[in-house]
């Protein structure tokens, strides 16, 4: 292959693990601030279009915070088969009391995909080296 092709796929495939990296690092550090500095609160769920929709957007939860305000937040996780997030249920959330837009729902971070965005950022920058120094 012509070095200049060698050279832009390192280049792309760099490019590319970066991102994925920085993003799973971001998830995991934003988790483990909620995990510290975040405030639990029981969610109300309210359901805004059919239940299995496919298209319908997530449920939105709505908490009062410990200031008093009253915040509808849409889930950070979609409702499945497993936890249906059933219209009218209570969900436990964590949230940031400087931001209470930004929340996760307990038991359900998601700390799989941001440890699998992170590895394969890794496994990226890996690949696009070896395609610069091999």
């Amino acid at each position: 292959m012509p070095q200049g092709t060698v050279i832009a796929m390192a280049g792309f495939t760099g490019v590319s693990g970066a991102v994925a990296l920085l993003t799973g690092l971001v998830g995991l550090w934003r988790i483990r601030r909620l995990r510290r500095a975040g405030a639990d609160v029981w969610a109300m769920v309210k359901r805004t279009g059919p239940v299995g929709d496919a298209d319908s957007p997530r449920p939105v939860l709505q908490f009062t915070t410990e200031d008093g305000r009253v915040m509808e937040v849409a889930s950070p996780v979609p409702a499945s088969k497993r936890r249906p997030l059933a219209d009218g249920s209570h969900v436990l959330v964590r949230y940031d009391p400087e931001d209470p837009r930004e929340l996760v729902l307990y038991g359900h971070e998601r700390t799989s995909w941001e440890y699998a965005l992170t590895g394969l950022g890794a496994v990226f920058l890996l690949v696009s080296t070896g395609l610069l120094l091999g």
